[in-house]
């Protein structure tokens, strides 16, 4: 019998794949977290043009950029003792290269004209 896995109300405290499927869907970072996955996947050239590489770096770059944010909201919320300045710092150099990775600027989706669909459509018959 496969393992069925709990779903996430919360971003879990430690990377675990595949947390992004895992969150309940009601709750507002589930609905957050989604937003910037196609974000940044529409950005990276659209899902379906994507490796398993490429979406597994984006899983792990939308973790570590929550996990950042936690902590800049623990420091801007004077809960000084919270904040870990040394794995802010190790954190942010590695969502870097995340990003550097997947590629920091935008790409175009193809998108196919109706005109050009039409005349592939006629050349092919």
């Amino acid at each position: 019998m496969p393992e069925i896995h709990p779903k996430y109300r919360e971003i879990p405290d430690r990377f675990a794949a595949g947390y992004l499927e895992r969150l309940d869907g009601r709750t507002a970072i589930a609905v957050e977290m989604r937003a910037r996955w196609q974000s940044m996947t529409d950005d990276l050239g659209g899902v379906d043009r994507l490796s398993y590489s490429q979406r597994s770096l984006v899983e792990r770059a939308l973790w570590i950029e929550h996990w950042i944010a936690q902590q800049e909201r623990e420091l801007a919320e004077g809960r000084i003792e919270a904040f870990d300045a040394g794995r802010w710092t190790q954190a942010t150099n590695s969502l870097l290269g995340l990003y550097r990775t997947l590629g920091l600027e935008r790409r175009a989706k193809d998108i196919t004209s109706l005109s050009d669909y039409i005349a592939s459509k006629a050349e092919a018959s």
